[in-house]
């Protein structure tokens, strides 16, 4: 029993001197768990951290790899959702391009008569300021126009899908469309009722019946084309077809051109819809009953009736079990210390009751008799029962070994039938 902790300890590895003999590894181990036992006793949060960190790597990937960079349309954007090289084009015909992401700043260029080109991708203008922006525009050319854009500046002009493929003639007598002759593949169209029509709005390069192109006039009075998709203006499609030929005879009617992007700051945050609003009416009654639900099971099942009882339970936990458990905790944490105090205060205090001592003896005392009974001296008694260091795991074992035989002769040299001429030295 005294040495069933010690079943535990890892096996002592020898390896092989420089004059060929052999010494423990352990000798030389160091009592501190070394890297490597951290990192095992740490291995699944290690785990973790490299599974997130992967995670956050292919994110960042996926993100980069699926958002196209830049802003879309942007005029100094040159990837293949950009505009940058329209926007040379026409510096280089002489056309001054400001880019601009406020409505102030636009409306300013306007006032000064140039060309304003629109594009709304997130549809932060609402009524008011597209209606603003038209007023102050002597001419607006908008790419991709929404639903506000439409019933504002053009009634009667509606979204109408995609293009089946390239658009072939202009089918009107825009300058500029005619001097396109066609578009590429990837144009959204419009279509043009009869009040659209009869209001001056004219529909160009047709397919089906929608076209990719429709100009006429602004409420206010100025010269408005909208333009169904993007592509034209983009730089991976404007060299395709007539799309260079259209965009550049739209936006470069004048010397100057407003390059405008709607910004966060032009979104009107007082005619944002609260969380109210945008909550559906059944969340408030259903979040009422879950908090009423979980304070009734909370009273139900945390309410105690009557004080409370205390009852044994029948739970045995073999003494075996116990100490080799405690070996392995100690095993794995290198805690050789420890483990020879515990086997040290195990062998004391079966030797003071065999010794016939009090409990309060002090350890002195039983030094002291178990030197007499084995015929030991009383230094290497105390030595083994108090003083001699486990620096590795053979020592571990031999001190192991030693408490245990000290404790047979102890044992052996108390008996009646025990014959005092016989050696008490300590066995093999």
């Amino acid at each position: 029993e005294a040495v069933a902790p010690v079943a535990a300890v890892a096996p002592v590895a020898r390896v092989a001197d420089a004059d060929g003999g052999t010494r423990s590894a352990a000798a030389t181990r160091s009592l501190t768990p070394g890297l490597r036992s951290l990192a095992r006793r740490r291995r699944p949060w290690i785990v973790i951290a490299v599974a997130l960190a992967l995670g956050a790597l292919l994110l960042v990937l996926v993100q980069g790899t699926a958002r196209p960079p830049g802003a879309p349309l942007g005029a100094d954007n040159a990837a293949p959702a950009g505009a940058r090289a329209l926007v040379e084009v026409l510096r280089s015909h002489g056309v001054a391009v400001r880019e601009v992401r406020t409505l102030a700043a636009a409306e300013q260029g306007a006032a000064a008569g140039a060309t304003v080109f629109l594009y709304d991708e997130l549809g932060v203008l609402d009524r008011d300021r597209v209606g603003a922006l038209a007023d102050a525009s002597a001419r607006l050319v908008i790419a991709r126009p929404d639903f506000t854009s439409l019933e504002v500046l053009a009634p009667g002009v509606r979204l109408a899908g995609v293009a089946d493929g390239a658009i072939d003639g202009a089918s009107c007598d825009v300058e500029a469309a005619v001097r396109a002759g066609g578009l590429s593949d990837g144009q959204r169209l419009l279509t043009v009722d009869d009040g659209a029509a009869a209001s001056g709005f004219t529909g160009c390069f047709a397919s089906g019946d929608g076209f990719a192109l429709v100009t006429g006039t602004s409420p206010a009075g100025g010269a408005l084309a909208l333009v169904g998709a993007t592509t034209p203006f983009e730089n991976q499609a404007i060299d395709e077809a007539g799309n260079a030929a259209l965009v550049i005879g739209l936006l470069g009617a004048s010397d100057e051109l407003v390059w405008y992007l709607p910004g966060p700051g032009d979104a009107d945050a007082a005619a944002a819809p609260t969380l109210a609003e945008l909550t559906p009416g059944w969340v408030s009654p259903v979040m009422v009953l879950l908090i009423v639900v979980t304070i009734a099971a909370g009273i139900w099942r945390g309410r105690r009736f009557g004080p409370l009882v205390v009852e044994d339970l029948p739970v045995h936990v073999p003494a075996e079990e116990t100490g080799q458990g405690r070996a392995r905790l100690y095993a794995r944490s290198s805690a050789r210390d420890r483990a020879l105090d515990q086997l040290r205060f195990g062998t004391i205090r079966r030797l003071a009751v065999a010794l016939r001592l009090p409990r309060s003896a002090h350890v002195d005392e039983v030094v002291t008799g178990a030197a007499d009974a084995s015929g030991r001296d009383a230094a290497s008694v105390r030595s083994l029962l108090v003083d001699a260091p486990a620096t590795g795991d053979r020592e571990l074992v031999g001190l192991a070994r030693d408490l245990d035989a000290l404790e047979r002769q102890v044992r052996a040299a108390l008996r009646p039938d025990h014959d005092a001429s016989e050696p008490t030295g300590r066995r093999p």
